[in-house]
């Protein structure tokens, strides 16, 4: 590790969790909020889920959310190389 290690205790669907990473605490802390919301929205929706089946469902909801994100930047990383190329 080149940077500083921060530690903070997060909250997520009710247990806590130690932390470490060279990323501010803060960003830390959204990145369990994010974990913690999205448990929670899927859970509301069926709460006959236990909790492996909402952290995965969790995870993939996530994963889902960054695959569009990934192929969207792509297409406008592409659409601003084709216009520097012209």
């Amino acid at each position: 590790m080149s940077g500083t290690v921060n530690r903070v205790v997060v909250d997520i669907f009710g247990s806590q969790y130690n932390l470490k990473g060279e990323e501010p605490t803060e960003h830390l802390e959204k990145l369990a909020s994010l974990v913690d919301n999205k448990m929670r929205d899927i859970r509301s929706r069926n709460p006959r889920l236990n909790i492996s089946q909402t952290a995965i469902l969790a995870a993939l909801n996530i994963a889902d959310e960054f695959l569009k994100l990934r192929k969207e930047y792509n297409s406008l990383e592409e659409l601003l190389q084709d216009s520097n190329d012209e």
